[in-house]
């Protein structure tokens, strides 16, 4: 990221305002590649019709104006360089819902206080702050919300969080904002308001908890939500505890509950952890609020979500170690349960990450395995990013 000193002076030669602060202005971004391909039955890997393409180009810019005020916002450009012609049938991500085009993916005001930090405005969530409404990574640029946030670190070691999140961008068009959805489609009509504290005040432990009230939900009708996730380090292994349970107001639905446990360490050169997730069959899906997509549970992989975040009991071993320049991830997974074993769910990811020439590079083959044909196509993701 680099700084600009934008004068208001000169600014003021062409408003014809009087202005004769300096500002100091961040600006950087990053630059990104996308390239998906699957098996299917109709076609193989690298054909066109089974393969996706996304070129990304994403600028940032942040300033101090002064009393503790700063702005910031964000450019986002996407498109195929023509790769649509002859290599790929389909994008993963737009900015105009078209093949090429840009959106203003944020656009904010913060406002600094003693140990309080306000900000408003168009801007990512943080799965580590909030665990139900948050910005993915697993696309070619994180999705991100309309939202206020207050951030507060008076008490020691304690980070407390107040939000109301309205709309988010979701992962596919990052220009047209809508509700928050509940199952995928439910449209949280009113927003969501969360708290959050995260403390390190109990030895060894880093806790996390989370309330969630979502207004005027699709069919449901208000519904509330609670999640605890608890880091134990200092042992021989590290534990994580995971729990929560989302609550529909409405007369005949269902609450549900999620738990999980993880058991990690390192072994030499590996890296491993052993996980287990369950989920009941409640009415409401654990799944990202603000797309409809994955899930705060420790059995997420890269394509699971849809069998793991409701009536299902799912396995994850994950191991790393480092290899060449890079490191080498092996994440494989289970899940059983659903109506008629609908959620009978099996992956094997294969990643490689690294970084060369200035750029973080991921390549991933990922496995799958399911009754139904389309699901159970085998995938390569591959992308690579230049941060400036």
């Amino acid at each position: 990221m680099k700084k600009l000193m934008i004068s208001m002076a000169a600014a003021s030669l062409v408003t014809g305002a009087v202005a004769t602060a300096d500002v100091d202005v961040n600006v950087g971004g990053q630059a990104a590649l996308y390239y998906q391909t699957a098996d299917t039955d109709a076609d193989g890997f690298f054909h066109q019709n089974s393969s996706m393409a996304n070129i990304g180009l994403q600028l940032n810019a942040d300033s101090d104006i002064g009393n503790g005020f700063g702005l910031g916002g964000q450019y986002t450009m996407l498109g195929t360089l023509g790769l649509e012609k002859n290599l790929v049938s389909d994008i993963r991500q737009s900015a105009n819902g078209g093949l090429n085009g840009g959106a203003l993916t944020k656009v904010y005001i913060t406002k600094k206080a003693g140990n309080t930090l306000v900000k408003l405005g168009r801007q990512e969530l943080p799965k580590s702050l909030s665990p139900l409404a948050f910005s993915e990574s697993w696309t070619v640029f994180k999705n991100t919300f309309d939202a206020a946030v207050v951030i507060n670190s008076d008490l020691p070691e304690t980070t407390l969080v107040g939000a109301y999140v309205s709309t988010s961008n979701k992962h596919g068009d990052l220009s047209n904002f809508s509700d928050l959805v509940v199952n995928s489609s439910l449209g949280v009509a009113k927003g969501a308001y969360m708290l959050t504290a995260a403390t390190k005040l109990i030895p060894m432990t880093a806790l996390t908890l989370s309330y969630y009230f979502m207004d005027n939900v699709a069919v449901a009708g208000d519904s509330s939500a609670i999640w605890a996730d608890a880091q134990i380090s200092g042992l021989p292994v590290a534990i994580g505890l995971q729990a929560g349970t989302i609550m529909p107001d409405t007369s005949g639905l269902d609450d549900t509950v999620a738990y999980g446990i993880k058991i990690g360490g390192d072994f030499g050169p590996v890296s491993a952890s052993l996980a287990y997730t369950s989920v009941d069959d409640g009415t409401a899906k654990f799944q990202n609020v603000g797309t409809g997509v994955k899930t705060p549970l420790y059995t997420q992989a890269i394509y699971n979500q849809a069998f793991i975040s409701q009536d299902s009991d799912s396995f994850g071993l994950k191991a790393a170690m480092g290899v060449g320049a890079g490191k080498v991830i092996l994440h494989g997974v289970m899940s059983s349960g659903g109506v008629n074993d609908a959620n009978d769910y099996n992956e094997l990811d294969v990643v490689y990450k690294t970084s060369a020439l200035g750029m973080d590079m991921f390549a991933a083959y990922i496995l799958r395995d399911h009754d139904d044909a389309i699901i159970d196509a085998d995938n390569i993701r591959f992308w690579t990013r230049y941060n400036f």
